[in-house]
């Protein structure tokens, strides 16, 4: 759910309920508090850890979703790896991000009610349980967008794309103002 801010108590307890009642297989990273996490909670169906390399984890092909309180870094790293999310926002920039995943991109469903009421876990395993359908119109179509969207990113990233040219510039500007301190006594 993120480093610093987490779901309430009862928030969590029904989305651990609601994914575990999916039925669908799914890896959680589980930091702090694991007891609810106790006694073979993940059964044959789960693993749960309290640390992964969440962009290594996000490339596997065997991942088909991703559970997201929508943080910046976690938001490029899904569309980086092609992965369609559940939108699960908390705080700051997650909100706006939110939007940009399930309104602007369309490619995830959001999780949390407009009213901030709790989202109970049958609603949660209905969501789980669509989002990883391969064979639903709405999820191809979802999917097709991610690949677009990976597609660009990959672009950005390749020499001479935007992020590669925006970070040349950063560094030149960087080390012109080194040289510039250099100078000035």
């Amino acid at each position: 759910m993120g480093s610093f801010l987490s779901a309430s108590n009862a928030q969590l307890d029904e989305i651990v309920g609601g994914v575990h009642n999916s039925g669908v297989r799914y890896f959680w990273v589980a930091r702090g508090d694991t007891s609810r996490f106790e006694d073979g909670f993940g059964g044959d169906i789960g693993l749960v850890v309290p640390w992964c390399d969440q962009l290594k984890v996000l490339c596997h092909p065997s991942v088909g979703g991703f559970w997201t309180h929508c943080g910046w870094n976690s938001t490029l790293e899904a569309i980086f790896a092609e992965v369609p999310m559940l939108t699960c926002p908390i705080f700051f920039d997650q909100i706006p991000n939110r939007k940009r995943i399930v309104e602007d991109w369309k490619i995830g469903y959001d999780v949390k009610k407009e009213n901030d009421g709790l989202v109970t876990r049958d609603e949660i395993s209905e969501l789980v349980q669509r989002v990883m359908d391969l064979e639903c119109k709405e999820g191809k179509k979802m999917r097709k967008r991610a690949k677009e969207l990976q597609e660009a990113c990959h672009g950005a990233i390749a020499k001479g794309g935007s992020s590669d040219e925006n970070l040349d510039a950063f560094i030149t500007v960087f080390y012109k103002g080194i040289a510039v301190k250099k100078l000035i006594p």
